[in-house]
């Protein structure tokens, strides 16, 4: 995944209008939001289904294996990947999603660089030079074999942010065509107790996302962007970005009119950043503080950055991988289950002991299992009214790229997909009164969740954690910004065993230690219960919606509630 979850990029210029995020008021809570959207819904009752904790545990175990490689698209782990996938689908009961074939083909590029000049930055009294990986990191979206920024000036925007409809512009009075900006990341009300600053206090907007911020930079005409990282805003260390940074990126192919480009995007350690406000006279902390309000100037920094490196390119196709439980009474009407199944093949640096295969097998083999044990829970249960559809997407990891282009081109219409779960690496550390749920209060999805934590005796705790913009950073945002209401949902905070105190000491070992590195690997000693337990959640919902004769919208005042009508709207079928 994307992001270090509570357990734990290519976007278009319509994300502006997407980029607010409607939380519940403070006090509102998951089980009473719920409450009034089950008023008008057709909620059923459904039993519990026969899911296999050997299913889980085979396919983690052999997706997360070294003979897969890390599973980074366009490799032979992918292949092996796509495989198990197809004959697992099929072995549990499942049909082709795509028209008589098991896959979608997603046309990437893969652009690796090398030979890397450390970042310079020069001055009148300055000569400063910094290391690619262990000081900053970059790279290029565009596909230009050679990639040179030379003598471009530096600009400090703040949090980079132009959003007409908050009264907010950092780059207002200031051009930065040719130059390379430097900006903060998150929102500039992240270090806010509640939700009503400006971009909804301590609650991450799209605003607030690295995706953001590149394309904001691009689109004023910047040579260069460069963020600030800080563990705190970005949600987690600087070891993520190097590993995430280094080695193969893949992109979605870029077309004639795809959108500008910088020529570099990167980011630089807080403590670069720091020595490079003070050889331009200026103080971070001070220039950060300026940068939450929004009478915030953009700074011109008297410095110029220069670095270049080559590039190689690949280009190939990867696959998503769609099976379908067809519907008895209304196949034509689809609830969707989501699971990424790519991960980073290696990890750069790696571990101590000379592993560099990120396995991924939290982020996301579990996810990835789930798709085939409930898919197989089902077909055992029979056909649903409504057809079940189990996808498991490509390039997450590279920018939700595979996610993407399906919402983009839909084998299945949007405006026929009621709805749907989104799976992204399971807590494996025991069983926990609770579920995490991440973007709480969006939609009418959660009466249909508050049922089956009822029917299983657990409880909703909104993600502890709403800074990290958890929403905007996995596959489910992609059907989000077209209208399809989708819940995320986490491991549970409050384990059984230990409470608050030891799920939050599971989320930080995790993270820390093991998150998009070499020591994501599978552990015979996992106690799979807290997993089942969720899994047998994901079945009552879907189940649930799948027997259902109700529509569930997104919520009053939800951003993606007025595309949702209008695709509804134009269809004559469907939602």
């Amino acid at each position: 995944m994307m992001k270090p979850a509570a357990f734990v990029a290519s976007l278009t210029a319509g994300a502006l209008a997407l980029s607010g995020c409607t939380t519940m008021a403070q006090g509102d809570t998951v089980a009473a939001a719920g409450a009034r959207e089950a008023m008008e819904l057709d909620i059923p009752e459904v039993a519990a289904g026969e899911l296999s904790e050997e299913t889980m545990k085979t396919v983690t175990r052999t997706l997360s294996s070294d003979e897969f490689g890390g599973r980074m698209p366009g490799t032979r782990g992918e292949e092996l990947t796509v495989a198990l996938l197809t004959q697992r689908f099929a072995q549990a009961g499942l049909q082709p999603g795509n028209n008589g074939s098991w896959v979608q083909e997603v046309p990437l590029v893969e652009i690796t660089g090398s030979d890397f000049v450390p970042l310079s930055i020069t001055g009148p009294a300055t000569n400063l030079n910094f290391e690619n990986g262990s000081d900053w990191v970059g790279v290029s979206y565009r596909e230009d074999a050679a990639v040179s920024l030379e003598n471009s000036e530096l600009v400090f925007v703040g949090y980079g942010i132009n959003a007409p409809e908050r009264d907010w512009n950092d780059y207002q009075g200031v051009d930065v065509t040719g130059k390379t900006v430097v900006i903060l990341v998150n929102d500039p009300d992240w270090q806010m107790d509640g939700l009503d600053g400006p971009f909804n206090g301590k609650a991450m907007t799209y605003y607030g996302r690295w995706t953001y911020k590149y394309e904001e930079a691009a689109r004023q005409g910047a040579a260069g962007a460069l963020i600030v990282h800080d563990t705190a805003p970005a949600s987690y260390g600087w070891n993520v970005v190097e590993s995430s940074w280094s080695g193969p990126q893949a992109y979605a192919r870029r077309g004639a009119d795809a959108p500008p480009m910088t020529k570099v995007n990167g980011w630089v350690q807080k403590e670069t950043a720091r020595a490079i406000m003070a050889a331009a006279g200026q103080d971070l902390g001070a220039l950060s503080e300026a940068a939450k309000s929004r009478d915030f100037s953009a700074v011109p920094l008297g410095l110029n950055a220069s670095t270049s490196f080559s590039n190689t390119f690949r280009n190939f196709s990867s696959q998503n991988v769609i099976g379908v439980l067809p519907g008895s009474e209304e196949p034509d009407e689809y609830i969707i289950h989501t699971a990424h199944w790519d991960h980073l093949g290696t990890c750069n640096p790696p571990a101590p002991d000379g592993d560099n295969i990120c396995n991924g097998a939290v982020d996301n083999a579990t996810g990835t299992a789930a798709l085939i044990a409930l898919a197989e829970a089902h077909a055992r249960a029979g056909a649903a009214e409504r057809s079940l559809v189990f996808l498991a997407v490509t390039a997450e990891e590279s920018g939700l790229l595979g996610a993407y282009y399906y919402a983009a081109n839909p084998v299945l219409p949007l405006d026929q997909t009621v709805g749907g779960i989104n799976m992204d690496a399971f807590q494996v550390a025991g069983p926990a009164r609770d579920v995490t749920v991440v973007g709480p209060g969006k939609s009418e999805l959660d009466a249909y969740m508050n049922a089956a934590l009822a029917e299983d005796g657990r409880t909703a705790t909104p993600n502890p954690k709403p800074e990290a913009g958890y929403y905007y950073r996995s596959d489910h945002f992609a059907f989000a910004k077209q209208g399809v209401p989708m819940l995320y949902i986490d491991g549970g905070e409050d384990l059984v065993d230990g409470g608050r105190a030891a799920g939050a000491a599971v989320a930080s070992e995790y993270t820390e230690n093991r998150y998009h590195g070499p020591k994501d690997e599978y552990d015979e000693s996992w106690d799979w219960s807290g997993v089942m337990a969720d899994l047998q959640l994901y079945y009552r919902i879907g189940r649930s919606l799948a027997m259902s004769e109700s529509w569930p919208n997104w919520n009053e005042g939800d951003e993606f509630r007025s595309i949702r009508e209008a695709s509804c709207a134009a269809s004559a079928k469907g939602c």
